[in-house]
């Protein structure tokens, strides 16, 4: 008689699971994935936000406002995900956690800015604001030796 084969998984179930990855590994991937959203907020935040602005297409009147003012709240709400997201990566690194913990505040308070641009409610300020935390962000991967680059997502990566 012959005994049918074990499964390790039944017999163990943490046979079945991934290992965990190194600590060395979880920094280097915390790091690339700290730039590769760093780099699409700041991306987005000049494409479809600071340079329409420096256009003038929000203001009233303007040709195409409404559409502008559509994408800019989407890449506005599109930016503060991906910057909450860049935070996050950053604590799996220890040197890129201590350089982007005071930008948190600031991340935090572009909360609303998708709405307000939606609205056209947005002011000098918040632009300004906007800019700040974005540079923020890129001088603080700079400092840990994740130089950050902008990426312009596409308009179908903004919508989610």
């Amino acid at each position: 008689m012959v005994a049918p084969a074990l499964d390790p998984a039944a017999v163990d179930p943490a046979a079945a699971e991934p290992s965990p990855s190194t600590s060395a590994e979880k920094q280097r991937f915390a790091k690339t994935r700290f730039v590769a959203n760093a780099g699409l907020a700041a991306g987005a935040t000049y494409q479809w936000i600071v340079k329409p602005y420096r256009e003038g297409k929000f203001k009233k009147g303007a040709k195409g406002r409404t559409f502008a003012l559509i994408k800019a709240g989407l890449a506005g709400a599109f930016a503060y995900n991906r910057l909450k997201a860049a935070v996050d990566n950053a604590k799996g690194d220890p040197l890129l956690s201590k350089a982007v913990v005071p930008l948190t505040a600031g991340i935090e308070s572009l909360k609303g800015l998708g709405s307000k641009l939606r609205k056209g409610n947005a002011s000098d300020a918040d632009l300004s604001s906007l800019q700040d935390v974005i540079t923020g962000v890129k001088s603080a991967g700079q400092s840990a030796g994740a130089p950050v680059t902008d990426r312009v997502p596409s308009l179908s990566q903004l919508g989610g």
